[in-house]
């Protein structure tokens, strides 16, 4: 798991061997500073941390873990097993990698021995639709769909019926990903979370948002405008392998307060990964730190 930790991150991890060529038993503050602003973490978060730090100026790694642990303390996400079917909708702007990660996220579930289904509700593009029935066929789950233009909440609908006749554990809809301060996008993701719940009631049972990693903490206003809309209970980032911004994930769950359950390292179906924070900390600590010094 740490290989692919270390995929994710290997933009990251080559930014932190600019400003700090040689790894260290001990870092000075300044240092460390100047990592952490260049890993994409926001000035006043950088600030927070030193701060927390203690007094000396050359500090330890595992009093720098202690603190950059404490931001990813949150709710613990609702089982798989309470509901079935387990009802996910996945929400999120337009090339953030929606599509992709439902294909993704629906493979991990079929790896687990899970039966699943997908519901194509982006009913406002061709593309979307296409580009999810053609993941479905290549990874061999059922997809209920429709033609574009037709009723997105009326395609969920459907779906959570289908996978209620057919004993299926998990569905995952999809839903259209136009800007997120468009009125008329508000009001269709409120209705298919309403038409959810008559389909079955207390669906969804969790709602993703999928967040751009290359976006860096620029994803947090994105979320944020998610969550007044229908209040989401994950995060999924997605394109970690592709940014130097591997920081950014500290400002939103700081930010957000919402527990990231998967990380994308890449383009195939097995790149979606579960988010472990001592591992992503670990991660970016080993390239500071010599090994088997001043851990804890």
């Amino acid at each position: 798991m740490i290989g692919f930790i270390k995929k994710g991150l290997s933009k990251t991890l080559g930014v932190i061997k600019e400003v700090l060529p040689q790894k260290v038993e001990k870092i000075d503050k300044e240092t460390l500073e100047e990592i952490l602003i260049e890993s994409d973490i926001p000035y006043e978060l950088v600030e927070e941390i030193i701060y927390y730090l203690p007094p000396q100026n050359l500090v330890e790694q595992k009093d720098i873990k202690r603190v950059l642990k404490s931001y990813f303390i949150y709710d613990i996400p609702k089982s798989l097993e309470a509901e079935k079917p387990f009802v996910e909708l996945i929400i999120g702007v337009n090339g953030a990698g929606k599509t992709t990660t439902i294909a993704k996220l629906a493979n991990n579930y079929k790896k687990e021995g899970k039966k699943v289904l997908l519901g194509a509700s982006d009913t406002f593009r061709a593309a979307a639709i296409e580009q999810l029935t053609r993941w479905a066929n290549k990874i061999d789950v059922p997809i209920v769909s429709t033609k574009q233009g037709h009723d997105p909440s009326a395609v969920a609908y459907d779906a959570i019926s289908s996978a209620k006749a057919k004993n299926i554990d998990n569905v995952i809809i999809d839903t259209a990903g136009r800007l997120h301060n468009q009125t008329n996008l508000s009001n269709e993701l409120k209705k298919i979370v309403r038409i959810c719940d008559k389909a079955k009631e207390g669906a969804p049972n969790r709602k993703i948002l999928i967040l751009d990693g290359t976006q860096g903490t620029s994803a947090i206003n994105q979320a944020k405008a998610f969550n007044e809309i229908v209040g989401i209970d994950a995060i999924i980032i997605t394109k970690l392998d592709g940014t130097a911004k591997g920081g950014s994930l500290f400002a939103i769950a700081k930010e957000l307060q919402l527990p990231i359950l998967y990380i994308g390292v890449g383009e195939k179906e097995d790149d979606l990964i579960s988010f472990d924070a001592d591992e992503y900390i670990d991660t970016i600590l080993s390239s500071i730190f010599i090994e088997n010094h001043g851990e804890g």
